[in-house]
């Protein structure tokens, strides 16, 4: 697609918002009903292209990517209508008699730029999201899972008219096209680096942005965790999609006294996951492409490895795969892993622990296995992080009653649920002033009544 197609997509958006439509409430929940509608009746498509894209079981792709959007979308279309109505807030003495209301209103002609990694998920929430705030959207999806991609383009086409939602296919230079584009919120997920890029190109238009990134997100192993449970949870979340998840634990970071505990338990808890050959295993899924194949395979250090390691580069898999003694210095350690690799680090200290960590990159997310309440309350005060579980992994991202989210390297803004609607919505605030009052205190001439009489209400 060229400069001049995009452009022409972006202008029909912008004429078909400043038609009003879609401020209407009744026609935002309309819209998300049909595309629940269409979800369901392509569910099978989606699992197919999510097994072409990334080797996803069909249990996986409906436990973290269809079932979540449908759950989103059943979220929104039940409060949608009480998100939008004004939201009537105290009033001062000082504007007697008047009445103060905050007023949700939809940014415009929205860009949603999403990633490969769980590519229908990262598309669909915030499509919701922002189509429930009252917005029309652009759709980016990405060219490393085009299978995906393109359902994604057949069911909006099925659903929405092309001036409302539309999808632009493709890759770098539609991107770069794009992002040419004044738009009025940009929401992108995906790499630190390329988020630069966008919120480098969204700065030309003054135009507000979400940056949903990552970065290496600690799994905190105190010695007072349940180690069998903790080992158990950190299985399941960090090779999850083969490692490809913003949110996996990227590295353990324990107690040296238990460390050989947790070990043996996590070898115990991958043969029983996925058994004595996960390569075989077809609820495995496989990394998205031969770069990050060999980017992966570049962190592996086999003398440091104590499970796993092993390859099959045909089929673009790699073992669940733990490495111990790895220390900040390790390759391994300098940057996202993003994939099946899991480092062990120790600690002899938990406050040195919580003062590395504070000095690096702040991560999405941050979890903690402990029994002390005291010890959950210390590290969940003291580290700085997106968002996180105590005694579990990633889970915390699948609820739309907290907003889900980055901070500082790991990014800005907050979406799922009433976040994503505020996300995608500008707070007007009013003020309705009766016209039968009119207090004279604050025209000219002033007067020293007037400026007593101004310190009572005011002070």
């Amino acid at each position: 697609m060229n400069e001049l197609e995009i452009k022409t997509i972006v202008d029909k958006h912008r004429k078909f918002f400043y038609s009003n439509v879609s401020l209407n409430v009744d026609y935002r929940i309309r819209a998300l009903q049909k595309l629940k509608i269409t979800i369901l009746k392509y569910e099978d498509k989606i699992c197919e292209a999510l097994k072409d894209d990334l080797g996803k079981s069909s249990f996986e792709s409906y436990m973290c990517e269809v079932g979540l959007v449908l759950d989103e979308l059943s979220y929104m279309i039940k409060h949608t209508k009480s998100f939008a109505k004004d939201k009537r807030v105290h009033t001062p003495i000082s504007q007697f008699h008047s009445k103060s209301f905050q007023k949700s209103s939809p940014y415009g002609v929205v860009l949603v730029v999403s990633p490969w990694n769980y590519p229908f998920l990262l598309t669909m929430d915030p499509l919701i999201d922002a189509l429930a705030a009252g917005n029309t959207v652009i759709l980016k999806p990405s060219a490393y899972s085009p299978a995906t991609s393109n359902v994604i383009k057949e069911i909006i086409e099925e659903c929405f008219s092309e001036e409302y939602v539309s999808v632009v296919v493709g890759g770098r230079e539609e991107n770069h096209y794009l992002l040419q584009q004044k738009f009025d919120y940009i929401f992108f997920t995906g790499s630190k680096k390329v988020g630069m890029q966008v919120m480098e190109k969204a700065s030309a238009h003054l135009t507000p942005v979400t940056l949903e990134l990552g970065g290496k997100s600690p799994c905190i192993v105190e010695k007072s965790a349940n180690i069998k449970l903790a080992a158990k949870r950190i299985v399941f979340g960090k090779y999850l999609n083969c490692g490809q998840t913003c949110v996996a634990p990227d590295y353990i970071y324990c107690d040296n006294t238990i460390k050989d505990e947790l070990i043996e338990e996590l070898k115990k808890q991958i043969l029983f996951q996925y058994g004595a050959t996960p390569l075989t295993n077809e609820n495995y899924g496989k990394i998205i492409n031969q770069k990050h194949f060999d980017r992966i395979c570049r962190l592996i250090d086999s003398e440091k490895i104590v499970h796993g390691g092993k390859t099959d580069e045909a089929a673009l898999k790699i073992e669940p795969t733990v490495m111990d003694n790895v220390t900040f210095d390790d390759a391994v350690m300098k940057e996202e892993i993003f994939g099946p690799i899991l480092p062990i680090v120790t600690y002899d200290s938990l406050e040195n622990a919580i003062t590395k960590i504070n000095c690096m990159e702040h991560p999405l997310a941050l979890y903690l296995f402990t029994s002390d309440k005291k010890i959950a309350k210390q590290v969940t005060s003291e580290c700085q992080f997106g968002g996180g579980c105590i005694n579990d992994v990633i889970i915390h991202l699948a609820t739309n009653q907290m907003g889900f989210g980055g901070f500082g390297e790991s990014g800005m803004g907050s979406y799922h649920g009433k976040a994503g609607f505020d996300t995608f919505s500008h707070y007007k605030s009013m003020v309705d002033k009766k016209a039968w009052i009119d207090l004279p205190m604050r025209y000219q001439p002033y007067r020293e009544l007037n400026r007593k009489l101004l310190k009572l209400f005011l002070k």
